[in-house]
């Protein structure tokens, strides 16, 4: 008897390394993200040093900041790339992009140049993420999907609780330009990093037999009605969630007088909802299933705008009811995310670049309709769109995912 069992005991020690390297390759990862999220958003913190130090108003700011949110539109154009070429050339041209933009601002500190930053801090996330959430989805079970893509997605907490406070430092020891700087070295580190970690694929095996070609990419995107629906849940969520994030600091100023410190202290507070958010999802997203955690993650995400209004009246509650909104929110599009890697494995790159898009697509429109809605009828309004807006996504989802299995 002691001897029958021996064998069974060395089945799984060959495993062991490749999970452990694939775990390092994971972490790497997730800290090599955390300087792409974090050269993206630290221009909207810092919108006012850098239009001073520039010497433009700060409306001219604000549109390289949404030159540097609109490359998000732009990934689908790489994501057939991504399939036929390989996720870790993808994810080392991100970082090599990013590094090459934010190394050329910290240099050269003038205002073309200092846009071509942000421009390309931009599209090296929309490069990278797709890229990265696409190997998760090659090399990771399934089972274990949303505990992988969950860690990896710390990083975007990550960047408003570490990154930005670290950006501000340096701001203020050395100068403005000394961000691009040490965020440009950092990614090449990361490049060098990742190049090491993450063995050469080749041209991209995917699961069909032969590289997809970029027609082939769209024409398998365009009939999969689950694809479909997840790209429409995407655009909605996003829309619902920026229709309250861009009015969400005049409420508090003008219902309870906060000062401009106090909503730093808010900003922090959502921050922490989200790296929560990401959390749940890394330890308990994969426990009841990903299709039924993210129709879970959207009725509650649905539930806590409508609870806004009826908490609102005092500080305290409505830190509290925000803090909750933004925790189902970032369950809800981890969890989304961690499902989305499987609808189309022969072109996981296009599939999840296409995801990035709706999702700045979403955003682009719920800025744009959240103002109006703020003017028109307040939180009240406020919460009513987004809780409408989440329904239809509900519907969307149910739509695309209704005969689907992984």
């Amino acid at each position: 008897m002691a001897r029958a069992s021996a064998p069974i005991s060395k089945d799984p020690s060959p495993a062991r390394p490749v999970a452990r390297s694939l775990s390092v390759q994971i972490g790497a990862a997730t800290l090599a993200r955390l300087i792409v999220n974090t050269s993206k958003r630290f221009p909207y913190t810092f919108a006012s040093p850098l239009s001073r130090a520039l010497g433009l108003p700060l409306t001219t700011i604000t549109y390289l900041i949404a030159i540097n949110q609109a490359t998000g539109v732009l990934s689908p154009l790489f994501g057939p790339l991504g399939d036929r070429w390989g996720y870790r050339l993808m994810m080392l041209a991100g970082l090599g992009v990013l590094a090459g933009g934010m190394l050329a601002g910290g240099l050269l500190p003038v205002y073309l140049v200092v846009l071509l930053a942000l421009f390309l801090a931009g599209l090296g996330k929309s490069l990278f993420d797709p890229a990265l959430q696409s190997y998760i989805g090659e090399r990771v079970s399934y089972q274990r999907r949303g505990r992988a893509i969950g860690v990896v997605e710390f990083s975007w907490a990550g960047s408003s609780l570490v990154g930005i406070p670290l950006v501000g430092l340096l701001i203020a020891r050395f100068g403005w330009p000394s961000p691009f700087l040490m965020l440009g070295g950092l990614a090449l580190l990361g490049v060098l990093a990742l190049a090491y970690l993450i063995p050469p694929e080749g041209r991209r095996r995917s699961t069909a037999k032969s590289p997809i070609s970029f027609r082939q990419a769209w024409q398998r995107l365009g009939r999969e009605r689950a694809a479909l629906g997840a790209l429409g849940f995407s655009l909605l969520v996003a829309a619902a969630n920026d229709n309250l994030f861009v009015i969400y600091g005049a409420w508090l100023e003008s219902s309870f007088g906060l000062s401009v410190l106090a909503l730093g202290v808010a900003t922090m507070a959502i921050g922490v909802a989200e790296l929560l958010g990401e959390g749940l999802t890394a330890f308990f997203a994969d426990r009841l299933g990903l299709k039924r955690a993210l129709f879970t993650g959207l009725v509650l995400s649905a539930l806590s705008y409508i609870l806004l209004p009826l908490v609102g009246h005092t500080l305290s509650l409505a830190l509290i009811g925000l803090f909750i909104a933004f925790l189902t929110f970032e369950f809800t599009v981890v969890t989304g995310i961690s499902l989305f890697t499987e609808i189309l494995p022969e072109a996981r790159v296009t599939m999840m670049s296409s995801n990035i898009a709706a999702m700045s697509i979403g955003r682009v429109v719920g800025a744009l309709v959240g103002g109006m809605v703020w003017l028109a009828g307040g939180l009240l309004a406020t919460s009513l769109v987004s809780a409408v807006i989440c329904g239809l996504a509900l519907v969307c989802l149910a739509w695309g995912l209704r005969h689907w299995r992984a």
